[in-house]
């Protein structure tokens, strides 16, 4: 009796070579076709079982929740990032600490900054719905406490725990504005956060699904894969340097022994750390949280430079245009926040158009050189041209290119690093970009309020030289609009030219984002990848 699977390859072989159009007496290369034919009809069949996509466990309304639900916490991480620029002067006055002015925008991040590499290997070894939700838990513990802080130091310690449970984007200011001009005040901008999550939570809690990455091993062997030594380092190395550039001529000269023992220590801890990693001390290559081999990466490592120069490019105007226009238009926080619309909408939009265009057709190396070209434009006008007399639709137009510049780069780098890494390495390679992102974010803020800050207070106090520095510090804080009412005109116009010349300097950062990102951009390969588009964190 013949094989039936012989039967069925006969058949095979038959309706190839008819189909070919190969006589039947050509048996070796019928044959040879035959077996290239029924190849290509498996890989065919192989490549349609693959695309078919995963069904999802939760549907219709409980699906629609559970989106909702992990988008409002992103929406809360964005807030709480962002939400000082405009309520710094209502906590200043509040306090009466100007002090520890940078900590209100720095502590968040640190928070964020020197534990994101960390929870990217937690959420590799526990439940990743548990973890998600210790980190909301963790995030609201430190909006109760910046809601109910007695004191500046108190606030940012819950600003370093809010930032411990994520990072976010750009919306707060005008939201935080509105809170402060209204009776509820400023501490509401933090206590929303509750209100938020306290909502969420139930779904959180029954309806986001389980997902174990490592079903069947213990809790203790889990724990034990983290690089616990690596994490105390990093956070260490990180916590000691923004402290060293937020105090620095601040609250200590830059000649300080407090100042530069708090530098060398941040450079000794990243020295240890960067000996830890590469040697494996305490740790194995698969368990250390740096991921090392992407330093071996040209496109990776031009990647994080762009990508810390595009956070530097967003949060610097973010902070500053507010106080530029209290100072030079006496305006109200909410409608200095709102002022800022005009660059949110144009990088929100670039942001949108670079994820669709670029997932669509691959080219993402021009990208990087536009964006950079007009961040650089922007920057520079901004840091050269703009005095207290300066026109509203000027400050805009600035602005505006130095929105849409950046968004056409700032998560790009996402998508990019995932699609040109391997398929293991994707979820290290979003956590070495988002390291990026929100390390350079923290740098930059740090050294732009010291700037501002050192700049302003320096210019006031040769004008106003009778005046108590602990005014001058808390005008410069944001309260400067009822701060130069009761001055003299002459007094009020040199003020606040002192104030937006010290502002103005911060933008040479902004300058040099653009500038670093334009130029590497023309080493990037000019290639076409294949990928999708992706949102990061900051």
């Amino acid at each position: 009796m013949a094989d039936p699977s012989s039967e069925k390859l006969a058949e095979s072989s038959a309706a190839s070579r008819k189909s070919l159009n190969v006589p039947p007496n050509q048996t070796g290369i019928s044959s040879e076709l035959a077996s290239i034919s029924e190849i290509d009809q498996e890989k065919a069949q192989v490549k349609q079982t693959e695309d078919v996509p995963p069904v999802r466990d939760i549907t219709g309304w409980r699906w629609a929740l559970v989106v909702a639900a992990i988008l409002s916490s992103t929406f809360l991480f964005a807030l709480d990032n962002t939400i000082v620029a405009d309520v710094q002067a209502d906590i200043v006055v509040t306090f009466n600490d100007v002090s520890k002015l940078s900590w209100l925008s720095v502590g968040f991040l640190i928070g964020a900054a020197s534990t994101n590499l960390v929870w990217g290997k937690i959420f590799g070894q526990f439940n990743a719905k548990w973890t998600y939700i210790i980190s909301i838990i963790i995030f609201e513990a430190g909006s109760a406490l910046c809601g109910g802080a007695p004191n500046m130091p108190a606030l940012i310690v819950g600003r370093a725990l809010c930032g411990f449970g994520g990072s976010g984007t750009v919306i707060g200011p005008i939201i935080g504005g509105a809170f402060t001009d209204s009776s509820a005040g400023w501490r509401w901008a933090f206590y929303i956060n509750l209100c938020i999550g306290a909502a969420c939570a139930p779904v959180y809690l029954f309806l986001l699904p389980n997902y174990d990455p490592r079903p069947g091993v213990p809790l203790l062997n889990r724990a034990k894969e983290v690089d616990c030594l690596g994490g105390i380092l990093i956070i260490g190395a990180f916590v000691s340097g923004v402290m060293a550039v937020s105090f620095g001529d601040v609250t200590y000269p830059w000649n300080s022994g407090k100042i530069i023992g708090l530098f060398v220590c941040s450079g000794i801890l990243f020295i240890i750390f960067s000996i830890q990693q590469v040697y494996t001390i305490l740790t194995t290559s698969s368990r250390r949280i740096f991921p090392i081999e992407f330093l071996k990466s040209r496109t990776m490592l031009i990647l994080f430079a762009m990508t810390s120069a595009g956070g530097t490019a967003i949060f610097i105007p973010i902070y500053m245009i507010p106080i530029f226009f209290q100072f030079t238009r006496n305006d109200s926080a909410l409608e200095a926040g709102v002022r800022l619309l005009p660059f949110i909408f144009l990088m929100i939009f670039a942001v949108i158009s670079n994820g669709a265009i670029l997932s669509a057709y691959g080219y993402y190396m021009p990208w990087y050189t536009a964006g950079g070209i007009l961040v650089l434009i922007g920057g520079s006008l901004m840091f050269a041209d703009v005095t207290p007399d300066t026109s509203i639709a000027k400050i805009y137009g600035f602005t505006i290119l130095i929105g849409f510049g950046v968004g056409l780069f700032a998560q790009a780098s996402f998508s990019v690093a995932q699609a040109v890494v391997a398929e293991e390495l994707v979820s290290s390679a979003v956590g070495f970009i988002t390291c990026a992102q929100v390390g350079g974010v923290t740098i930059a803020l740090a050294i732009a309020n010291s700037v501002f800050l050192n700049g302003s207070q320096e210019k006031i106090q040769a004008i106003l030289p009778d005046l108590p520095a602990a005014e001058i510090q808390q005008a410069i804080a944001g309260a400067g609009s009822e701060f130069v009412k009761n001055l003299t005109e002459i007094q009020q116009k040199e003020v606040i030219q002192a104030t937006v010349e010290s502002m103005s300097k911060t933008y040479a950062m902004v300058i040099t984002a653009g500038a670093l990102t334009a130029v590497l951009s023309l080493l990037m390969k000019r290639e076409k990848l294949f990928m999708s588009a992706t949102i990061g964190g900051a």
